[in-house]
């Protein structure tokens, strides 16, 4: 069994994307790695090469500025990523620049893509998520975010990218998937409140058009926290990559959470104590086909 990993990138180092330690959170299962990197002017590539690893394969790409609106450019650069694993590779493992897997998963992660590497009803493997939030003290629970995600499909080209590089279709169709024991950490909305202004002046440009693009980049920002509706303490350990960037870390989250349930819609309310009580998100999107044995 060959597996590829894949990521794109751009500016990591400007926007203070963990890239290197996403790349290396999943590299000892991985035979080789496509990074697609875009246009960088802030030692990115360096970034990447300190990494030092023969498993790395670096793929210059040019960030199509036209397709900013709704993250489209994301989706182009993961499949031009996708495109270039090598041919004899049986499974696809994907990762975001923000995103990280604990060792812990290791073992588990390559024994589903073991044991369902001849089973061609499985098109793809599915991940739980932890989202954490403003802190790497606390993982959001919020109906706002994906709780599942595909991050490992066939080596098949008919494989796209999704609207922003969310998820994968084959051809148009969801992929029929196994929902697999092990997490995505996601700490794309763990920085400092410097690091929120940046995060959402980029967010901006590359998901609401042109106007956003050449908007001046702002000075200051109150970034509303309480976005997450519901913050969880986590109290167990981070994976090991990301120890190092976690141990520097100098602020701490302060959240009014009375002002956050007080102004919180009725409705989410009550949808988020169902999905408490129960278990059920209520109206969840799927942008995925889990197979049933």
């Amino acid at each position: 069994m060959k597996v590829a990993g894949f990521t794109f990138i751009r500016n990591a180092v400007k926007n203070d994307y963990p890239v290197v330690e996403a790349i290396t959170s999943i590299l000892p299962i991985c035979d080789e790695f496509i990074v697609a990197l875009g246009n960088c002017d802030d030692g990115t590539r360096e970034l990447i090469e300190s990494i030092d690893s023969p498993k790395i394969k670096i793929l210059n790409t040019e960030w199509d500025e036209s397709k900013r609106n709704g993250g489209t450019v994301f989706a182009d650069e993961t499949d031009k990523a996708f495109a270039a694993i090598s041919p004899d590779a049986d499974w696809a493992f994907y990762i975001q620049g923000d995103e990280a897997v604990h060792e812990k998963y290791l073992p588990t992660i390559k024994k589903e893509m073991e044991d369902n590497l001849n089973n061609p009803k499985i098109e793809g493997l599915l991940f739980k998520y932890l989202h954490f939030y403003g802190s790497y003290d606390y993982y959001s629970q919020s109906r706002r975010w994906y709780r599942r995600e595909i991050r490992i499909i066939r080596n098949n080209q008919a494989i796209h990218s999704y609207r922003d590089a969310q998820g994968f279709r084959l051809d148009s169709r969801k992929i029929n998937v196994k929902l697999i024991d092990a997490y995505i950490y996601h700490y794309g909305w763990v920085k400092p409140p410097k690091g929120i202004v940046n995060k959402m002046y980029n967010f901006n440009k590359f998901y609401h058009g042109e106007q956003a693009a050449n908007a001046p980049e702002p000075q200051t920002f109150d970034f509303d926290y309480g976005n997450a509706d519901k913050l969880i303490r986590y109290t167990d350990t981070h994976p090991a990559s990301m120890l190092k960037r976690i141990a520097v870390a100098n602020w701490k989250l302060n959240i009014d959470w009375a002002a956050v349930k007080k102004n919180m819609p009725f409705r989410r309310k009550v949808l988020q104590k169902i999905e408490e009580l129960t278990g059920w998100r209520v109206g969840e999107y799927r942008n995925y086909k889990i197979v049933k044995k």
